[in-house]
């Protein structure tokens, strides 16, 4: 039965299950809060600079591939993929650094440099990692956990494989150098994981890298949200951006459209939310709707940190020997900075940070001549006691005095372009939770069943993509819920 679909939110959750379910010959309409798709990977332009609003690290490409190939298209002939090599460069608190791609030689002279010893090791974790990456991505990833029984059947192999160890901890049984540990445990935070908490199946991430490496979309993340708008189009799609949705109506436990702000009504047999999750059961979904999802089990869940990013251009190149096109640069102390943002929620004095310098791949980005950066911060959410108005301006001052200190010399002077994001964006302009940047927190009680499912428990013709269901955040994870979401609609 050809479906009348309404997606709320164009993140790639939302633009990938809008495309499939579309290529499956329903009827698909994306409505999008901002003026231009996208999500978190919204597009800011200024100066002529353009700054990725979020997500830069592009692993497992062939899961766009298969979005295009589903339509009968090419990728290729949309946007262009270009590797990166180094995957990342990452500094220590001294400015040394280690760098690594999906070469394992090249991988074990840099941990040479390091500590000899720790080569077996490394090569010992990435044959465990294997199997993690196997069973976690390979065989449950796109797989709904809708039933307790989904979750039981799994838990044996999920126990032989110790996911109840954190990453830290996993890695730590391999690695004995403290800055290799770190060099790989850090993954977690790219999907809002703490290491120390994130269940142990997160360290496939490394091993996902591996597999496919680090991809770079040329003309930036916000060019693959154009292609993806423009298939979307191509394929009979319509699309309304600064379009709110104000509430999902449902009639006797089943969807029958939704409420936009303005007041209009649009009637549907099935919403996708690709919304935060909390914040679409707790502000779209009246609450005598929802007999699980109460505002008490909203509030009881444990969210990712949030960001501070800093989007900044400038009218010089930089020496790129010592920075590459993602860098990360870990401060001196690695467990208690995590404490502080995500057990402590306090704003601490010292920062790690990811500095992404993409004009190094990709000039086009930039002005001629000029260089474009951006710089991520973890920071708590807004349960934390901080007055983001008045301490934003003082935290943005000491990150780019320290990244001028150390890494970019007269960087404030040579600056054309700025602004910077915090938590409160992430909670008034995304919607999202506590304005946590990635959703519900990837901890082992809250990964698979555990997590908000795909399809709504409480509403008939409700499903939910992106990265507060499962599998969770990261962009392989947000298009893994949006071949689920396709799976459980089905074709037309």
């Amino acid at each position: 039965m050809k479906k009348k679909i309404i997606v709320i939110g164009s993140g790639f959750g939302g633009l990938g299950a809008a495309n499939r379910l579309l290529s499956n010959g329903h009827d698909v309409t994306i409505l999008e809060k901002r003026d231009k798709l996208g999500g978190r990977a919204y597009v800011y332009e200024q100066n002529g600079f353009k700054f990725d609003g979020g997500p830069t690290v592009i692993t497992a490409p062939f899961m766009f591939d298969e979005i295009f190939a589903k339509a009968g298209k090419k990728r290729e002939d949309y946007v262009q993929f270009v590797p990166c090599n180094p995957f990342y460069r990452i500094f220590n608190h001294e400015g040394r650094h280690l760098d690594y791609n999906g070469d394992e030689k090249f991988i074990l002279e840099q941990i040479e440099n390091w500590n000899p010893a720790d080569k077996q090791g490394y090569l010992n974790f990435i044959k465990t990692t294997k199997a993690i990456f196997d069973k976690g991505f390979t065989e449950l990833a796109d797989k709904p956990f809708l039933k307790v029984w989904d979750m039981l059947k799994v838990a044996p192999d999920l126990i032989k494989l110790q996911s109840y160890k954190n990453v830290y901890k996993y890695v730590s049984q391999f690695v004995e150098n403290e800055f290799l540990r770190r060099c790989f445990s850090f993954h977690p935070l790219l999907v809002g994981g703490n290491p120390f908490d994130t269940t142990s199946i997160y360290a496939m991430i490394h091993y996902l890298e591996r597999e496919w490496g680090v991809h770079y979309a040329m003309g930036g993340t916000g060019a693959l949200v154009e292609a993806l708008g423009k298939l979307f189009t191509e394929q009979g799609g319509k699309y309304h951006l600064n379009t709110e949705v104000e509430e999902i109506l449902i009639d006797k436990g089943q969807v029958t459209g939704v409420l936009l702000e303005n007041g209009e009504v649009l009637e549907s047999d099935i919403v996708v939310s690709n919304a935060d999750v909390a914040y679409t059961y707790k502000n779209m979904i009246d609450a005598q709707h929802r007999r699980k999802y109460t505002d008490r089990k909203i509030e009881k869940t444990k969210y990712s940190m949030s960001l501070f990013v800093i989007y900044f251009g400038t009218k010089k190149r930089y020496n790129t020997s010592n920075l590459k096109h993602h860098n990360i640069i870990l401060g001196e102390r690695y467990k208690g900075l995590l404490d502080d943002i995500f057990n402590k929620k306090v704003l601490a004095e010292d920062f790690s940070l990811y500095l992404h310098m993409p004009t190094i791949t990709d000039p086009s980005i930039a002005p001629e001549g000029h260089e474009s950066f951006y710089v991520l911060s973890p920071v708590p959410h807004l349960e934390a006691d901080i007055d983001w108005k008045t301490q934003a301006k003082p935290y943005r001052d000491a990150i780019m005095q320290f990244l001028e200190d150390n890494y970019l010399p007269d960087l404030q002077e040579n600056i054309v372009a700025e602004h910077y994001i915090d938590p409160l964006h992430f909670e008034e302009t995304l919607n999202s939770y506590l304005g946590s940047a990635f959703s519900v927190q990837p901890l082992l009680t809250q990964s698979a069943w555990f997590r908000p499912h795909n399809k709504s428990e409480d509403v008939e013709g409700l499903y939910f993509v992106g990265a507060g269901t499962h599998p969770g955040a990261g962009l392989p994870g947000v298009l893994s819920s949006s071949i689920i979401a396709e799976n459980l609609i089905g074709p037309a």
